[in-house]
């Protein structure tokens, strides 16, 4: 990475795609990151860079190039690929982690060997966010890159109706809108988002769909 291009980057501050750390903390919040980035569109990690876009440089590059590799082995499944970088700016040295979107998702962190809790996360704005059990279904599908195609019946017309006239509708009310379960609710509108008939959002902590 060229020296103009890192300065771009931390001036234009923690993103979706941009997360910076001070220092390495621990393996399992370096995973939460890598996973949130694998599982969206990929970024960077910056480490040496305080969240006001201070530049504090790291003390050690070979021990936290070696702590990022553990995070990505041992703490994230599947695991996670990357490159890193060491880049000296203002006489001191930022590492530089590159990942991109994977075509394995979901990515999961795992939290602890002997627990089958293996939680998802994916990138939203300037957070790593955990996953909804429809976004999951949606990264699980994400990898094949062929529209899925569906036959369109009376809860699908329904719903369209409905977006047709409101902006959008979340698995709740799509659930109580066609009198259907929430499972059968979320299932539906995982496969018209695969579809690509309606589109996944989520913003200020709310998850919804819109039409496509």
């Amino acid at each position: 990475m060229y020296l103009v291009e890192l300065y771009k980057l931390i001036e234009g501050g923690e993103s979706s795609s941009v997360e910076f750390k001070r220092k390495f903390s621990s393996p399992l919040k370096i995973a939460k990151e890598m996973v949130a980035f694998a599982n969206s569109k990929g970024g960077y990690i910056l480490f040496g860079v305080d969240d006001d876009r201070k530049i504090i440089g790291v003390e050690s590059e070979k021990g936290e190039l070696e702590l990022i590799n553990t995070a990505a082995k041992f703490y994230c499944e599947p695991e996670i690929e990357y490159t890193t970088e060491i880049v000296c700016i203002k006489n001191v040295d930022v590492v530089v982690v590159s990942i991109k979107e994977s075509n394995k998702k979901p990515h999961r962190i795992v939290t602890d060997e002997n627990s089958n809790e293996k939680k998802v996360y994916v990138r939203y704005n300037d957070r790593s966010i955990l996953a909804s059990k429809e976004t999951v279904n949606i990264l699980k599908n994400s990898n094949n890159s062929k529209p899925l195609k569906i036959t369109l019946g009376k809860i699908e017309k329904t719903l369209f109706e409905f977006l047709e006239e409101n902006d959008r509708i979340t698995v709740k009310g799509f659930k109580k809108l066609a009198n259907i379960s929430e499972r059968r609710a979320s299932r539906t509108l995982v496969n018209l988002v695969r579809a690509e008939v309606i589109r996944h959002h989520y913003y200020d902590d709310i998850e919804f769909f819109t039409l496509a």
